[in-house]
């Protein structure tokens, strides 16, 4: 079995391994480490959680550790998509260079200049940023770049979603030829193939999984609902959650607006939850991830750009509010669960617009994923009225036209003085609270007709028991 010993590392960093606790070094690592000592360019294909971080971090600090900077002249870039992500990695030079005296900068957006701009005042030997602060203090003339020895671009595939590849090309163009680059993504989609040509130079590449395959350990699921409605797959998400006796999860929506709400609908029917979204100014974000990190946070509803990446041990379960527009997404989004080893839960909330994702997804990850439909969650009219459910499907617009408020009122006047027929599509739906559990499979019949074929692959039927 390989030792972090057998890959070339100084006693120092070595010591540093030790006390955070790792003895065995991931596949990513052992595979990219002696490359990167070599000072070959490399290309590296892994999913987040494999340890890629300190595949480059390790090395990184080893050839450093020899030299020097000069003011204003690091020796070392590495660009990162996202803040909380520049953040991780700082964290981890932190970590595993603690025994050493390199000095290190993190310009990301959010905070304030003055510290950044004071930190390179001095001598860096690693700096750590995304690309939109970098270019702002390199405009402003605080950062020299003719030094730069090791060129990081991490989290490759992330850069093209969010449309910083301009950004990271302008950046490269102001580094010196002469360089060692490391080139990180999770997937590898012919658009990245074909950066990597233009960043490297005769790499060695190292891929320790397939480009889109799901972890092992990851219980997939999707929940089958009939219809689109938003109400419902909030009811379906509670449904869920309280089934499985939920401890924490990640809940992913695809619109920022619709983060904000669901954690605010989560939190009124009594969970415990948070929202994290790339909006919040820098200091919220961080306060937020932080409490998730300390369970006091259970839920941490999340839109992609805030949660790509983050290293968080122990996250029980990942539901997907939202399927995702990407099916590469699907990938990052269950693989904050299910890590170092442990088990997960991934849940789906799928109705019969979604059809062409999940195909998507599918075919991505090379398998089917379990059906589970779940029916009897009860009508929208049960807790409150029609009018109650329009206005939570408008998000609780606010922005009414004078007047609409007493036209409302007029039509539930007139509702009133009219009783519905039994046969009335009015009529409201019974609902229960009891503990839901999960029926034996059943025939669909009736139930599936409104689904496409393709999401009635063998399903189990979910409902929730009814009270004695």
């Amino acid at each position: 079995m390989t030792t972090f010993a057998d890959l070339g590392l100084s006693e120092d960093i070595l010591k540093a391994i030790q006390d955070v606790g790792y003895t065995t070094p991931t596949p990513i690592q052992e595979q990219a480490i002696p490359y990167v000592l070599q000072g070959r360019d490399l290309l590296g294909c892994a999913q987040t959680g494999t340890g890629k971080t300190a595949g480059f971090v390790l090395p990184m600090l080893e050839i450093l550790g020899s030299g020097r900077a000069r003011a204003r002249m690091p020796r070392s870039l590495i660009l990162e998509p996202t803040r909380e992500l520049a953040a991780q990695v700082a964290e981890n030079f932190e970590k595993y260079g603690k025994y050493h005296k390199l000095s290190m900068a993190l310009l990301i957006g959010g905070e304030t200049m003055v510290e950044q701009i004071r930190a390179l005042d001095s001598s860096v030997d690693v700096l750590i940023a995304t690309p939109g602060r970098m270019l702002d203090l390199f405009e402003r003339g605080k950062i020299m770049l003719a030094d730069i020895k090791i060129f990081v671009i991490d989290e490759a595939d992330r850069m093209l979603d969010m449309g910083f590849i301009p950004d990271v090309e302008r950046i490269s163009g102001l580094l010196p030829p002469l360089k060692q680059t490391l080139f990180f993504s999770a997937t590898m989609p012919p658009e990245i193939r074909k950066l990597a040509d233009r960043f490297l130079s005769n790499p060695k590449t190292v891929t320790v999984s397939p480009p889109a395959s799901t972890g092992e350990n990851v219980v997939q699921r999707l929940a089958v609902l009939d219809r689109e409605s938003d109400w419902l797959k909030r009811e379906a998400l509670r449904f869920l959650l309280k089934r499985d006796d939920v401890k924490n999860a990640f809940i992913f929506c695809n619109r920022k607006r619709d983060v904000a709400t669901l954690s605010k609908s989560l939190i009124s029917h009594g969970f415990n939850a948070g929202a994290l979204h790339g909006d919040m100014d820098q200091s919220n974000r961080t306060a937020r991830l932080e409490k998730f990190r300390r369970n006091e946070i259970a839920l941490l509803v999340c839109s992609d750009v805030a949660a790509r990446g983050l290293d968080i041990d122990a996250v029980g379960h990942v539901f997907n509010f939202d399927v995702p527009f990407n099916a590469e997404d699907y990938v990052h989004r269950i693989g904050r669960t299910a890590r170092a080893g442990l088990s997960g839960k991934a849940y789906t909330l799928v109705t019969p617009e979604d059809a062409k994702q999940i195909a998507a997804i599918e075919m991505l990850i090379k398998m089917t994923i379990d059906r589970e439909t779940i029916e009897g969650l009860g009508d929208p009219r049960d807790e409150g009225g029609r009018h109650r459910h329009r206005k939570e499907e408008r998000g609780h617009d606010r922005r009414q036209s004078p007047g609409r408020d007493s036209y409302s009122r007029r039509a539930r006047d007139k509702a009133s003085t009219h009783k519905p027929s039994p046969d009335s599509s009015t009529a409201p739906m019974k609902t229960t609270h009891a503990k839901p559990s999960l029926a034996k499979p059943q025939s669909t019949a009736g139930f599936d007709e409104n689904l496409p074929a393709f999401l009635r692959r063998s399903p189990v039927i979910v409902k929730p028991k009814n009270k004695a």
